[in-house]
């Protein structure tokens, strides 16, 4: 595992690499409240054959934080920045990881560039509305009346407590176990600082306008039949099993495995996703030996 740092658009950018540098890509990009870190041990299991790229998006992990008129803080910028990041590393083509926020990054890539898209592997990251869990009541509520009394009520989650709960929520006692306290522990700590969760505070205020993409992403999957895997956790609040069967609706064709995880299955069921992960990789993104 290489810890490194470039700057993508004047943004001093922290990422983690494995793998050799000239094999084939695996793109990484992380989601909420987590960051290059969640995906430690994937990149550990896989650096042999692949190049595993996570980068820290800015305002999270080792990142940089630039002021609010330099990035947005928005699905839109968070988006862009990914393309950046990209053309930075000159990834020519790659398989992107979609998971919880770095879903629709990742999605937006694809959709910018599809020829260099050799596949997606999709882990509890949903773009059917229909299909979201329990979890998005409260966010229905503050999405329905935008303000200070929303903002405040977002506010409130961004706390120590709010973190540990996006971790280990709604998981059965056998899967909750596994999960560890570093999760919550160093994301907090790397996120308490007040600009950051400001910041933070600014994007998941703009989530509504990610419901505007999601016709276009589901488009761009009937249009362009990206070869598709599908690890799901279905102990999820937000992301329940009838959102992961849900992309059968636009990928009838796409390899889903339900596993019995939550959010974080490279967390809990690091043993049974990594099997999966090599044969579709092996078929989709095979290295110069194979």
């Amino acid at each position: 595992m290489r810890h490194l740092t470039t700057r993508v658009g004047g943004i001093e950018t922290f990422y983690r690499e494995s793998g050799p540098h000239d094999a084939p890509v695996v793109l990484l990009p992380h989601g909420y409240p987590g960051s290059s870190f969640v995906y430690r041990h994937l990149m550990a299991e896989l650096g042999d054959r692949w190049r595993l790229v996570a980068p820290d998006l800015p305002g999270f992990g080792y990142s940089g934080t630039p002021a609010p008129d330099e990035f947005g803080y928005t699905f839109d910028a968070y988006a862009d920045f990914l393309y950046d990041f990209a053309k930075a590393l000159d990834l020519r083509r790659y398989v992107i990881w979609l998971h919880d926020y770095g879903s629709q990054f990742g999605l937006r890539l694809a959709m910018r560039e599809p020829d260099r898209v050799a596949g997606l592997i999709i882990q509890n990251g949903d773009i059917y509305e229909d299909e979201f869990g329990p979890k998005y009541d409260a966010l229905r509520r503050f999405w329905a009346e935008p303000g200070p009394e929303s903002r405040r009520g977002i506010a409130a989650n961004v706390t120590l407590e709010g973190f540990r709960d996006e971790f280990a929520g709604e998981l059965p006692e056998h899967v909750a176990d596994r999960v560890p306290p570093d999760l919550w522990t160093l994301h907090w700590a790397l996120m308490r600082d007040p600009d950051r969760v400001a910041n933070l505070v600014r994007l998941l205020e703009d989530q509504p306008s990610t419901l505007a993409w999601f016709e276009s992403q589901r488009a761009y999957l009937r249009d362009q039949r990206p070869e598709t895997l599908i690890v799901w956790g279905p102990h999820d609040g937000y992301m329940p099993e009838a959102a992961a069967r849900a992309y059968h609706r636009d990928l009838p064709e796409a390899e889903l495995h339900l596993l019995d995880g939550g959010h974080w299955l490279l967390e809990t069921h690091l043993d049974e996703v990594v099997p999966l992960v090599r044969d579709f990789l092996g078929r989709v993104l095979p290295g110069p030996k194979d």
